[in-house]
């Protein structure tokens, strides 16, 4: 799993609660402004690291604290968004968001699993890992 996703209520808020918890660092991501999406950088995680995560404004309200799946989002390395964005679709799978191309990043895709699980894909830009 190559990158990991936190989605908060609050970025602001959040971004200073796991700065203070973790010592994370927040860099805004170009074409994430709508979500206020953020890449991560601390110990381990970052754009020079084999893990990378990013924090976004939830798309909807928080669930109710105690709720079985409180979670975020994990996103795979795939050789090729597109087709196994394509595969999923044919195979039980749901649009959460269909592949998109991030510049420095890759391309991104994420599809609802059925079990109500959201599966993020990504096939790193060249010379991204």
């Amino acid at each position: 799993m190559p990158h990991f996703e936190i989605h908060v209520s609050n970025p602001a808020e959040a971004r200073q609660f796991y700065a203070g918890l973790l010592g994370w660092r927040f860099e805004p991501m170009p074409g994430g402004e709508d979500v206020e999406y953020n890449l991560i950088e601390g110990n381990q995680i970052g754009q020079d690291s084999p893990l990378t995560g990013g924090m976004m404004r939830r798309l909807g309200s928080a669930p109710d604290p105690g709720s079985p799946v409180r979670g975020g989002t994990m996103t795979f390395e795939v050789e090729d968004c597109d087709a196994s964005y394509a595969w999923a679709l044919e195979n039980g799978g749901a649009e959460a968001l269909p592949p998109t191309d991030y510049p420095g990043i890759g391309r991104c895709a994420y599809v609802e699993d059925g079990h109500g699980n959201i599966v993020g894909l990504i096939t790193p830009a060249a010379g991204e890992h």
